[in-house]
């Protein structure tokens, strides 16, 4: 054990119950001898057989259980790395199912390459799966999946098949060195709000500029059963607010780490998409429903104009100073 390198597995979750307990079933059963799991809990209140179920697994050392009073999900990932102890630090959702080689896939990538600070797991979505019918395969993606003005688009961790040097990861699959957070500094920034869309885009962008790599390994697999309810999607989604922070996010994105080109790009291709509603997005094209995304995609601009000026004093991680380890 002791040639292995500790890794954390940090799991946030808020109002997750038996997708939360499944997935924390299939982490104690990997076949990797170095690890820890720790669990950042927003949940309020869980069912009484989940609340027992945590108590024993916390009493028997299998797993950290921290009980937060708030919710953010790039606040409760901050909070899992404050707790952490390994070299490595991975990131998986509450409702995933996991294989038994599942971490030895994430680690073989550092110990084979000093150069990969992170690696962006396969992501098994069942949306996503089902929309284009399981069949589509991927060996590499595109050009346009490394430019940061339209990659967002163009990034597939679904259906691509073949190792590869990625711009991002997806949030539910992602592991970090511990230097990116200790030596370099980076936290995730508690600003995303709502369901913290693109969170986990900035904080990659931001590591790109230590000279890491991020290192997309297919191999490193997970089913994401994406849960109808709980998670980020009981974080302001489906409601208006939602539709604020969603485009205050994708804004700030751009403001805090694009040139001024790639921004522009940015920011057209999502009044294409999420505005105007055209494929890959797909919404409605009724008049009334353009109109109401089109004032909230200028309202999200203002918003995210206003949080990038109050960056000037204050750094907005509201509730990492919340945390007495901050």
């Amino acid at each position: 054990m002791s040639n292995l390198p500790l890794i954390s597995v940090v799991i946030p979750t808020y109002y997750r119950e038996e997708a939360l307990r499944d997935s924390i079933a299939d982490i104690v059963k990997q076949d990797y001898a170095n690890f820890e799991v720790i669990v950042v809990d927003q949940t309020p209140k869980h069912e009484p057989e989940i609340q027992a179920y945590l108590e024993e697994m916390a009493t028997a050392g299998k797993i950290k259980w921290f009980r937060l009073d708030w919710a953010s999900l790039p606040g409760a990932r901050n909070y899992g790395v404050r707790r952490s102890e390994g070299e490595i630090i991975l990131f998986i959702d509450d409702d995933v199912q996991l294989k038994p080689g599942f971490l030895s896939a994430h680690v073989k990538n550092y110990l084979q390459n000093p150069e990969v600070g992170a690696v962006a797991g396969r992501v098994f979505d069942r949306m996503k799966l089902g929309d284009s019918g399981g069949d589509l395969q991927i060996e590499y993606l595109p050009p346009q999946a490394m430019d940061p003005g339209i990659a967002w688009y163009h990034i597939d961790l679904v259906h691509t098949i073949k190792p590869q040097q990625v711009l991002t990861a997806r949030g539910c699959n992602m592991s970090f060195r511990r230097e990116i957070f200790t030596k370099y500094g980076l936290k995730f920034d508690e600003r995303f709000r709502g369901s913290a869309v693109r969170e986990e885009s900035d904080f990659c962008l931001r590591l790109r500029q230590t000279g890491y790599k991020i290192w997309y390994d297919p191999e490193a697999d997970l089913v994401h059963l994406g849960e109808e309810t709980g998670g980020c999607h009981d974080i302001s989604m489906r409601s208006l607010q939602y539709q604020l922070t969603f485009y205050h996010n994708h804004f700030l994105l751009g403001l805090k780490n694009l040139t001024v080109s790639q921004a522009l790009r940015l920011y057209a291709r999502l009044f294409d998409c999420h505005v105007l509603g055209r494929p890959p997005c797909h919404k409605s094209g009724s008049p009334i429903k353009i109109a109401t995304r089109g004032f909230f995609y200028i309202l999200g601009f203002f918003k995210a104009l206003s949080t990038v000026i109050q960056s000037l004093w204050n750094d907005g991680q509201t509730y990492s100073r919340l945390d007495p380890k901050f």
